[in-house]
């Protein structure tokens, strides 16, 4: 639920198998970047051997860069591309940028790159123009009100409307951060049927009547 503005080109990039080679996700952190990288793998074909994801925070030298790109260039094992989702890519050192930056343009026809960053201004500009540029934006409280209801139905739990925008409010504009929450939530009741009662226990939120007193 939401990020149409990232979503309906990657499933019509997909449905029309005009899959670009770079793609780059910035947003702030719990905006669903790795998740939306993953499903477009999944849709345009790629299972779990070529699939690949490196933590750039922990991966980002020269070094690092230099054995993922040997790798590249070896055709997949079973699916049409091999995927190469790179998180926190900002943290990666100007060496491993320069060497990153020739397969970049240049890539063989099976490797699709997804670099995500939480700092875009980090990233060179030179790697920017080499990609399909997507922002994510911060979901608004009624968008993760509805999602975190909808989470809720498909594990058979009935949330109370209450409830869910309590969660919205406590995620504070991050889809992994109300998930948190209603994750403890789940763990935390005795029965199928949430309240926001519950929510304020298990979170230490403020009862509703002691805000309504403030």
């Amino acid at each position: 639920m939401g990020q149409e503005q990232v979503t309906k080109p990657l499933e019509e990039a997909a449905k029309t198998k005009k899959i670009g080679h770079a793609y780059l996700f910035a947003g702030t952190r719990g905006l669903g970047k790795t998740s939306v990288a993953r499903i477009f793998a999944s849709e345009i074909g790629c299972t779990g051997n070529d699939l690949y994801e490196i933590d750039a925070a922990s991966n980002n030298s020269v070094e690092d860069i230099r054995a993922l790109i040997e790798g590249v260039y070896t055709l997949p094992f079973e699916s049409p591309y091999k995927v190469y989702i790179l998180d926190e890519v900002h943290m990666l050192s100007k060496s491993a940028w320069n060497a990153f930056l020739k397969t970049l343009e240049e890539p063989p026809a099976h490797a699709v790159f997804i670099l995500a960053t939480t700092e875009l201004e980090k990233v060179p500009e030179t790697v920017q123009s080499r990609c399909q540029m997507f922002e994510f934006k911060k979901p608004t409280r009624a968008v993760l009100a509805k999602m975190t209801a909808n989470v809720a139905k498909k594990e058979g739990y009935t949330l109370a409307p209450d409830a869910a925008e309590l969660i919205a409010m406590l995620g504070d504009g991050s889809y992994r951060d109300a998930l948190s929450v209603l994750q403890k939530v789940f763990a935390a009741s005795a029965d199928k049927k949430l309240t926001r009662a519950e929510v304020e226990i298990v979170t230490g939120a403020p009862r509703q009547e002691q805000v309504h007193a403030l």
